[in-house]
């Protein structure tokens, strides 16, 4: 892999800006995150994030809404914004000689977005659709559903909000949550590509060392309820999510839980897939992935299957959690390694994959992993290694939840 060179600085506002230097590409991509993702909403104001982050698009700076997009297009910027439990995010992917031209604007949607009033009633309209399609997927409301029971509040929130609590927001309130949560201490701009270091820290003191600082909210934490719960929905279909205790992103035992959920499902050769649609033919979709919050971790697991044979679903995949601890063949290990070492080509040559990686990156751990240091980690991960990983993380803290006509028994003792 080419060599890495990764700078870190630090403006006197808070903001963390890293930067990857790379090269052998032609492009180059941001990754902005400021702390006001949905953990910071009130209680009873879920969807508030979401509605402030669509309202921020809508033209800033000297910018209206259309002549913002102008100038986005002119850079070719190929960009995505998006509301997560912590932050607000943009991001975005252009040439390497736009980048400069592009982090003013990004830095007036931060700092002087218009919020135009008149926009408002379309923005909440938009909110509303976005939560009733939710409604007619019913494998994105396992997950909603079951992040609510799993996660504490405020971490269980929907990023998509709740209709009823939709309805509670008004064109003030947006306007405040932005003003208070928006703010440069703890946001981090993440940027990799073909460009100059120096250059880039240059332009973000420029145009964001200005940025006053703001008052870090306090957050109200609430035991979830865990356990078994079921949502009657009348359909020929049931919808499994189970969740249940892992590890966050900063342990040091990460990617062996990483590989062993991979081991699960990863994959058509995987074991969930193998052994609950391949062999016996129960679902047409099962899968588990490894989420990881600030301290914690969890497994989030779904499947989606017919009425009839949703309870022998649940119990396959549910014994297939717990083999796993039993045995793993080295052929299945070699496969996820293979997988791993595969990602890490496809992020050597994705400067959108990079700038997103460094700034998750430095969220977790206050550092960035070379791709070399990932890779050697990858291969010092062995049989025994995964092994004794999940003896001492064994099957605990469950949670299930199912969607559909009859609730299901869950058999947690063996």
């Amino acid at each position: 892999m080419p060599e890495q060179s990764i700078h870190t600085f630090e403006l006197s506002n808070g903001l963390t800006l890293l930067v990857e230097q790379m090269p052998h590409v032609q492009s180059a991509a941001f990754s902005l995150l400021t702390p006001a993702g949905t953990i910071y909403e009130n209680r009873g104001e879920n969807g508030m994030a979401a509605v402030a982050l669509d309202m921020m698009t809508r033209g800033a700076g000297e910018r209206n809404s259309r002549q913002l997009s102008a100038a986005l297009d002119f850079l070719g910027v190929q960009g995505n914004d998006n509301v997560g439990w912590n932050f607000l995010s943009f991001s975005g992917a252009t040439l390497a000689e736009n980048l400069l031209d592009a982090l003013p604007i990004y830095a007036d949607l931060v700092q002087r977005p218009l919020l135009p009033e008149d926009q408002f009633p379309a923005v909440m309209n938009s909110a509303a659709q976005a939560l009733l399609s939710i409604e007619d997927e019913p494998q994105r409301k396992v997950f909603v559903e079951l992040r609510k029971r799993c996660y504490d509040d405020p971490w269980g929130r929907s990023t998509d909000g709740s209709l009823e609590e939709l309805e509670k927001l008004n064109y003030p309130s947006v306007v405040e949550y932005i003003k208070e949560t928006v703010r440069p201490n703890g946001s981090l701009i993440g940027v990799a590509g073909n460009v100059d270091a120096e250059e880039i820290r240059a332009q973000v003191e420029k145009h964001f060392g200005d940025w006053k600082v703001g008052e870090e909210p306090v957050i109200d934490r609430q035991a979830c309820s865990g356990g078994v719960h079921h949502i009657p929905h009348e359909s020929s279909q049931t919808h499994i999510g189970i969740s249940y205790e892992s590890i966050p992103y900063s342990s040091p035992d990460y990617l062996t839980a990483w590989t062993a959920v991979s081991i699960l499902s990863g994959g058509s050769s995987s074991r969930l897939f193998t052994e609950v649609r391949e062999k016996r033919g129960l679902c047409y979709s099962v899968y588990a992935t490894l989420n990881s919050l600030l301290t914690e971790g969890r497994v989030l697991a779904y499947a989606g299957t017919t009425t009839e044979r949703a309870q022998e679903t649940l119990d396959v995949m549910l014994a297939e959690i717990r083999k796993l601890g039993e045995g793993i063949d080295e052929s299945e290990l070699k496969r996820c390694k293979a997988r791993a070492k595969s990602s890490l080509i496809m992020q050597q040559e994705s400067t959108g994959a990079r700038a997103g990686s460094i700034a998750r990156d430095w969220f977790h751990l206050k550092r960035v992993k070379t791709l070399d240091e990932i890779h050697d980690e990858v291969e010092a991960i062995t049989v025994d290694r995964i092994l004794e990983y999940l003896n001492q993380h064994p099957l605990k803290n469950v949670t299930v939840l199912t969607i559909g006509a009859q609730p299901l028994e869950v058999n947690l003792e063996n």
